[in-house]
């Protein structure tokens, strides 16, 4: 009742297999890096910087408007108020 083990023939010879149990074929190990968070290369420890620009800038949102600023001085206010604005 003993059966032979299954083999295949590897760089480094042959090689028994584990029943049950499969090889890592090069598919999996690129699923498993392509599942994994992208890192920086050079330092892989470093922090996000902020999306800060454009569209997503919170502090450009902050500022008034070139037309309710020429609004406001033609009332004679120095900058526009910002209860108005909205």
């Amino acid at each position: 009742m003993t059966e032979t083990p299954l083999t295949e023939t590897t760089p480094e010879g042959e090689q028994v297999l584990v029943p049950g149990v499969a090889p890592v074929t090069l598919r999996d190990r690129l699923m498993l890096r392509a599942s994994a968070p992208m890192t920086p290369k050079r330092n892989p420890d470093a922090a996000q910087k902020p999306c800060d620009i454009g569209l997503f800038d919170q502090a450009a949102r902050d500022q008034c408007d070139l037309i309710d600023f020429l609004r406001a001085t033609e009332t004679g206010a120095s900058t526009p108020d910002p209860e108005q604005e909205n």
